[in-house]
C-alpha cells in the first residue's frame, strides 16, 4: 500500500510541475492562461473517467470472488 501511495503521490507532483511549466510556456506564447486552463480541465475529466469503473469493496468480498 505504501508503494502504491508513493507512486500516486510522485505522479501527482510530476504532473503538477509539468502543468505549471506548460502554463508559463503557453502564457509566453498566447499572453493568457486560457489554453492551460482548458488542458487542465481536460486532464481532470480524463482521470475521473478512467477511475469510474473502479468498484470498491471490502477485502472479504474480494477474496470470495477470487476463490
Amino acid at each position: 500500500m505504501e508503494t502504491l501511495y508513493g507512486i500516486i503521490f510522485l505522479s501527482h507532483q510530476l504532473v503538477s510541475f509539468v502543468d505549471i511549466w506548460l502554463g508559463e510556456i503557453f502564457y509566453d506564447i498566447y499572453s493568457n492562461y486560457n489554453t492551460i486552463w482548458w488542458i487542465s480541465i481536460d486532464i481532470g475529466a480524463f482521470s475521473a473517467i478512467i477511475y469510474l469503473p473502479v468498484k470498491e469493496m471490502p477485502l472479504s468480498n474480494r477474496l470470495t470472488q477470487i476463490f
